[in-house]
């Protein structure tokens, strides 16, 4: 019988309860529970929420119990799987499927009877109304929060610094809070973001119009269309008049001040806008989970043209380009400018004759923004483009790369039989360091011990040196990447000619990580395996 372990720590900590912790508490828990035990295979996870189930080692233990490599699933605790009950459920189920029990010792629920999976769920949803409960607290405590105007921490905007002021609470101890305090020469370009936006009423010809004039960002980077759009629906700009009230409050936000007490001074605050998940970029939440708040800083812009902005910028979202949809182009979102880093968009020419189709070209994105006084780089016929990339693979493929990933997974798996070898020696090490400190123990003879402290040093020593030689990579990984670089590289060598032209992308893809065009030769970059 083999037997996983899931442990989770949210953070990297010594409180609570550890990850080795864990494991051993699982471990003797097995033990005590069920016999012949082949072996425990770990997984952990530190430094990860269990907010949602995107963690490495915890999807790896769902891979590998589709492939059926263990028979039961242990942890500590039932929130160290997930803290949300759907994605709970939907675990249990997938366990489920491959008839694998899942055990928590802390609730002591067992999977593998009915009582058991019932009283699990039960245990779930309540554990997700108490979250849920701390949530509104939080959410009140904000609200709360907000009516003071106050910074709460973070990145601060352009045009603002964060600035701590001292304060009295109600029992007259001295306390500390931040507010934004204004970047005179930053919040300049701020004004004129707003104004220029206003007057072309267009991302794509205000980005042009910053690229043109070289005007750059506090980090000094050239300002792209994203960059922009943050500035221009940040509502830390808006002075609070009456007008941003009524837009507010039209668009179901939670404001916390009295609609008095906008007067058209001070800038907006607006607490929970975001959705910030690790390793994911940020979103930005529907208006009516925002909360708005009359903040202490001065705001630049007026309130009337502020919601204007955002009225042009809701009418035009849907016409801005996007980079890498086209499926008419191959290499759209793969193809790169090598002389300024930017990548090439499509641009379509005139239509073919006696055909609705037209010729498209690859244009350097920062050449079409800047009008040409940034990147002046040749453009590149689409389809004679396309073809030759297709052509080069082909040969890459005949050039016997098929052969050299063989002989790459050979090196690995050699490799692997070296580690698990050197492993074995220092496995057979360890058994005789610990039956010399066990003869130790027992003999008080002066001469023996100094010879068993001899002989355990020399096997800590040679230890020592087997591990600086291992490998350390995962083979198993490895060896599926090469296997999936294989697949690609068969599939698109025997039907590129044949599938429909929007399918050729795909295969493309998965063989291409980037192409770099320099003026004169285009550059391939395979996946590096």
């Amino acid at each position: 019988m083999k037997i996983a372990i899931y442990s989770r720590k949210s953070k990297f900590t010594g409180k609570g309860e550890s990850i080795d912790n864990q494991i051993e508490m699982c471990k003797e828990y097995a033990n005590k529970h069920f016999n012949n035990i082949e072996e425990f295979i770990i997984y952990e996870d530190e430094g990860f929420s269990g907010g949602d189930t995107d963690r490495p080692e915890f999807q790896r233990l769902i891979r590998d119990a589709k492939r059926k490599k263990f028979n039961a699933l242990i942890c500590y605790r039932l929130d160290r799987i997930s803290r949300n009950v759907s994605d709970f459920s939907g675990t249990i189920d997938e366990l489920n499927k491959y008839n694998i029990a899942f055990i928590s010792i802390r609730e002591q629920f067992d999977t593998s009877t009915p009582m058991g999976r019932a009283m699990m769920y039960i245990a779930s949803v309540f554990a997700q109304l108490e979250r849920e409960t701390a949530a509104e607290r939080i959410r009140d405590n904000m609200m709360q929060l907000a009516r003071t105007g106050r910074w709460l921490g973070g990145t601060a905007p352009t045009g603002y610094e964060s600035e701590a002021i001292s304060y009295l609470d109600n029992d007259m101890k001295e306390r500390k809070m931040f507010m934004l305090s204004s970047i005179k020469e930053e919040l300049d370009i701020v004004k004129l973001i707003y104004s220029k936006y206003l007057e072309f009423q267009s991302l794509s010809k205000l980005e042009t119009f910053f690229l043109q004039n070289n005007i750059k960002t506090v980090n000094g980077s050239d300002y792209q269309k994203t960059t922009l759009r943050d500035i221009l629906t940040n509502p830390v700009y808006a002075k609070a008049s009456k007008e941003v009230y009524d837009y507010f409050y039209s668009n179901n936000s939670q404001v916390c001040n009295d609609k008095s007490e906008f007067n058209g001074n001070n800038g907006i605050m607006a607490y929970n806008k975001n959705l910030v998940k690790k390793g994911q970029s940020v979103k930005t939440k529907d208006m009516d989970e925002w909360i708005i708040a009359i903040g202490r800083h001065k705001g630049v812009i007026e309130g009337k043209d502020w919601i204007m902005v955002q009225k042009i910028l809701n009418k035009n979202k849907n016409l801005s380009p996007r980079q890498g949809t086209s499926y008419a182009a191959m290499l759209s979102g793969l193809l790169y400018c090598k002389k300024c880093g930017n990548f090439m968009r499509v641009k379509y020419g005139q239509k073919k004759v006696n055909s609705d189709e037209r010729h498209f070209y690859y244009v350097c994105s920062l050449k079409e923004n800047s009008r040409g006084s940034r990147c002046d780089i040749k453009n590149l016929r689409g389809e004679s483009t396309d073809e030759y990339i297709v052509n080069e693979l082909k040969q890459i493929i005949e050039d016997g790369i098929l052969k050299s990933l063989d002989n790459v997974k050979k090196n690995i798996e050699d490799k692997s039989k070296i580690n698990k070898n050197i492993q074995g020696k220092i496995c057979d090490n360890e058994k005789a360091i610990e039956n010399l400190l066990k003869q130790l123990s027992r003999n008080e003879n002066e001469t023996v011990a100094k010879y068993i402290f001899s002989e355990i040093e020399k096997l800590d020593k040679e230890n020592k040196e087997l591990k600086s030689t291992l490998d350390k990579y995962d083979t198993e990984s490895d060896i599926a990447n090469i296997e999936l670089f294989k697949d690609a590289a068969v599939r698109f060598y025997e039907t590129i000619d044949e599938v429909p032209y929007e399918q050729k992308r795909n295969l493309v893809q998965g063989l291409v990580n980037r192409i770099e065009w320099d003026g004169e030769d285009l550059h391939i970059d395979i996946f590096d395996i």
